[in-house]
């Protein structure tokens, strides 16, 4: 599958989408049984009705092989490119009932799929120029979590940590818990020991960033909420951050980031911007079936 990352395999997938049928189909689909015959078969075109970067076509396909694996998809698009409004994109035929069953997950996967990518390409294409890479958050739907950081990838961002397990994250209820900056790098350093995990830690003033730099325990540095907003975004205090550092350290710019602020973040050197509305603001892509009758 086209930008699969490594932590998305069939066993995921498949949990994620069996909790979702379960959702939603429950005991059955009464209405389509109802109305539909068993033996009836159709064709349903994917319709785009909005501009966007598609998303979630590998996942649609695992959705209809759940419900049927006789269903079959045609693609003209693939994933990470982009679709225009009023282009077919792709078709799935088989039993019409397997189609309407399927339906609504497989549009609001990708929908929302779609909807991420396109928010993180605006993005990703308002820093080009510039060394900033543009990552995700821990701000996803629970239970999406996968689909979400995958879209993510597919709109040409980067995933930050996938979870609390992979990298130590260190915020400032962390710091004010363990007593200070110092006393939470000395403590993370320690129980990382032999493990091949990163230590981040935030800073929020010129003063932390300094002590962050002088316990010289931290692999980068999350740069929180040192952008003011506003038609021209103030970010006065992330440069001299950024100089202070002076390479020593990665440095993460977060808080305040939008269409309108991120290029002037870009532009004071930091190598990474996280944004936490790319998932947990998606604007879904507005993306329809429309079935027809086969012979």
């Amino acid at each position: 599958m086209k930008g699969q990352p490594d932590y998305v395999d069939a066993e995921a997938l498949l949990a994620v989408i069996e909790v979702a049928l379960d959702e939603d189909v429950g005991t059955g689909d009464i209405t389509t049984e109802a109305t539909v015959g068993p033996d009836v078969h159709a064709e349903a075109r994917f319709l785009a009705k909005a501009d966007g970067i598609l998303a979630g076509q590998a996942v649609a396909e695992y959705v209809f092989d759940a419900v049927d694996g006789a269903v079959m998809c045609d693609w003209n698009r693939t994933d990470g490119q982009t679709i225009y409004s009023g282009a077919v994109f792709g078709t799935a035929s088989g039993r019409a009932r397997s189609l309407l069953t399927a339906e609504r997950l497989v549009l609001n996967v990708m929908q929302r799929m779609s909807g991420i990518a396109t928010a993180t390409r605006r993005f990703v294409d308002a820093v080009h120029g510039y060394p900033a890479r543009i990552l995700d958050t821990r701000k996803t739907a629970p239970g999406l979590r996968l689909l979400d950081k995958w879209a993510v990838r597919l709109g040409g961002g980067e995933n930050h940590r996938l979870g609390l397990y992979d990298m130590m994250l260190i915020k400032d209820n962390h710091i004010a818990a363990a007593g200070g900056i110092t006393a939470a790098l000395e403590a993370a350093h320690k129980f990382r020991g032999e493990r091949d995990v990163e230590i981040e830690i935030e800073a929020r003033t010129l003063e932390d960033v300094r002590e962050v730099l002088d316990a010289s325990l931290a692999d980068r540095i999350l740069l929180d909420n040192m952008i003011a907003p506003g038609a021209r975004p103030d970010v006065s205090l992330l440069q001299s951050a950024v100089e202070l550092i002076g390479g020593r350290l990665p440095a993460e710019a977060s808080g305040n980031v939008t269409l309108q602020t991120v290029k002037a973040i870009a532009r004071t050197g930091v190598s990474y911007i996280s944004c936490g509305a790319l998932t947990h603001s998606v604007e879904a892509l507005d993306i329809s079936l429309e079935m027809r009758l086969r012979a």
